[in-house]
């Protein structure tokens, strides 16, 4: 199995910038702050994992059960029909995949007696917490990340298709076994990308119905929209790829035993909530809205949100700001109990 090609009777992606910076140092800064993917090639080659995974199946099996001390894993197991897409049933309510949980031991040995095959069945691990499922394995096989505090996961894998979508956090996803390929759009293409259901979702966040194996362009005809903006990074054992956040990627695993272990995190502190609250909300209150009075709460977000901390309290004595002073933990801690019982009626 090779990665889908791309349809000639669409734009074709363009390559992700690729940055040579070396492997074994800490995540550079001038990376953290792009606001467009790019390719750290190398970035984790040092890695032991990685050492192992250039040895086979087998060895990496090896490598990794020397850390499994019995973890109980969420998993999502189908047949080679699927041909690893993991997607929507038909009835838009549940997955396509078989979802359950088993012995993380059972499930690398699975992946592992599979890898060989030219069809391998569908079994796939998602963004578990490495510390939990493996642990010690990090102690030897991380990034610095200096004053970032980022949340790291593992995500283990046969041969696997995940539907393009999107993660608030900023990403640095580092292949340590198997190779990948993520298409990448950035945020402005969500019209172009045909999102699926807000509440049910095969892994929590919202994402694009279109097949990329055969996009169905009478259906989802912008699709080819979507592709003129397109990028593309093919990743082997030891590159990185950060993706910014609230880009959109579709991310191809090709090979049987295939381990990313990514990096999730924000600078913006935890008491502020996450947007993507504001937007249900905001989905479910304004949008029904007349015209004209969607107007005037897009004038309200304009003043209030899009300019920043502007200084909209200004005129209001400090002790009685509230929300028109910068929020820190004590604002909204109060705002969030405050919210609470206004949902609550």
């Amino acid at each position: 199995m090779s990665f889908l090609p791309f349809h000639t009777h669409l734009p074709e992606p363009q390559p992700v910038a690729i940055g040579d910076f070396g492997a074994g140092g800490a995540i550079p800064e001038e990376v953290v702050e792009r606001q467009e993917p790019i390719i750290l090639k190398g970035f984790v080659s040092h890695w032991p994992m990685v050492d192992a995974a250039r040895n086979g199946a087998r060895a990496f099996h090896d490598y990794l059960s020397a850390f499994d001390q019995g973890a109980i894993v969420p998993i999502a197991a189908g047949s080679p029909a699927l041909g690893g897409r993991l997607f929507y049933n038909k009835a838009f309510n549940g997955l396509n995949a078989e979802q359950g949980s088993a012995r993380l031991g059972e499930v690398l040995a699975r992946i592992a007696a599979a890898a060989e095959a030219d069809e391998s069945p569908l079994i796939y691990l998602a963004s578990a917490e490495i510390d939990q499922v493996l642990p010690g394995l990090h102690a030897s096989n991380f990034v610095p990340f200096g004053e970032h505090n980022p949340r790291a996961s593992v995500w283990i894998g046969s041969r696997t298709r995940i539907a393009a979508h999107n993660d608030l956090p900023r990403n640095l996803a580092c292949v340590a076994s198997g190779r990948r390929r993520f298409t990448l759009f950035p945020p402005s293409q969500t019209p172009n990308l045909y999102v699926g259901p807000f509440e049910v979702t095969p892994a929590g966040r919202p994402i694009s119905l279109v097949d990329f194996a055969a996009p169905d362009l009478q259906r989802y005809p912008q699709f080819k929209d979507a592709m003129a903006t397109a990028l593309y990074a093919d990743l082997g054992p030891g590159d990185a790829l950060f993706i910014p956040s609230m880009w959109w990627h579709h991310v191809e695993a090709e090979a049987g035993f295939n381990l990313l272990l990514n990096y999730w995190w924000r600078p913006a502190p935890l008491h502020l909530g996450t947007p993507q609250d504001v937007l249900n909300h905001a989905m479910m209150t304004l949008r029904g809205l007349p015209e004209g009075e969607r107007e005037i709460w897009r004038d309200l977000f304009d003043h209030y949100v899009w300019a920043g901390d502007a200084g909209q309290g200004d005129h209001v004595p400090d002790h009685a700001r509230g929300l028109l002073a910068p929020v820190d933990e004590k604002i909204a801690e109060r705002t969030r109990a405050y919210l609470v019982s206004r949902l609550e009626r």
